[in-house]
């Protein structure tokens, strides 16, 4: 039986993208998602095994990891579940970073502890975790401190898991910047955010397909982060 790559977060943009060209090329596809999305379906029908989990509901994440751990082997996990919560006041500061650390932190912690045995179970080759950080897990946000700071804790686990998983699973980070615009930006906005780059241009989901396939194809790269930001560091 083919090992699986378990995505979180497909319901939509980069995690959809992973799913949907992962299940094309041929891999068994496990993805969660948090809310319904009429694409979904596509996943489906191209046999993406799919199962809701909240994330902030423990007994939802418990009862994903009593799933999971059925599987014999697992070939790569990818961490793409996020949000992206700006800061408030100081009341609610505690519960913005509580969820922030949680979905970046907190949940990736468990599933790669309870889902250990599965990695180290396939024999394809070396298995994979890879987390999905952001550029301003290295430069900060003003606006977004704590969604940065979670970040930039996803990709200190992606060190302590590349150095305990060794040598059976890589481990490794891919820090993203300006992949793609949302539809209700405006071309005010868009030509703002495109000129903090070199490149000047929107990155895209495949940008990502191409670093995760790198990663799947590599027998030799952990601990390291991948940047796909268009010379975003140099502007």
């Amino acid at each position: 039986m083919t090992a699986p790559i378990l995505i979180t977060g497909v319901g939509k943009r980069v995690g959809f993208y992973l799913a949907k060209h992962l299940a094309q090329l041929g891999h068994k596809v496990i993805g969660t998602y948090r809310s319904q999305y009429p694409q979904l379906q596509e996943l489906e029908t191209l046999g993406v095994e799919l199962h809701r989990c909240d994330f902030e509901d423990a007994s939802q994440l418990d009862e994903l990891l009593v799933t999971l751990k059925q599987q014999p082997a697992i070939r790569a996990i990818i961490h793409n579940a996020s949000d992206w919560l700006p800061d408030g006041d100081a009341a609610s500061a505690i519960s913005i970073i509580d969820k922030m650390m949680r979905i970046h932190v907190s949940v990736p912690y468990a599933i790669n502890l309870a889902l250990t045995e599965q990695l180290n179970a396939y024999t394809g080759g070396t298995a994979d975790i890879i987390h999905i950080t952001d550029y301003v897990a290295e430069k900060g946000s003003k606006k977004h401190a704590a969604y940065a700071a979670s970040k930039a804790a996803l990709h200190n686990l992606t060190l302590s898991f590349a150095a305990k998983l060794a040598p059976s699973v890589k481990v490794n980070s891919i820090a993203p910047a300006m992949l793609m615009f949302n539809p209700d930006d405006d071309e005010q906005y868009k030509q703002k955010a495109l000129k903090k780059s070199l490149l000047q241009k929107e990155g895209g989901e495949s940008e990502i397909l191409n670093a995760v396939t790198y990663l799947l194809q590599s027998q030799y790269v952990t601990g390291q982060v991948l940047k796909i930001d268009g010379g975003r560091h140099l502007v």
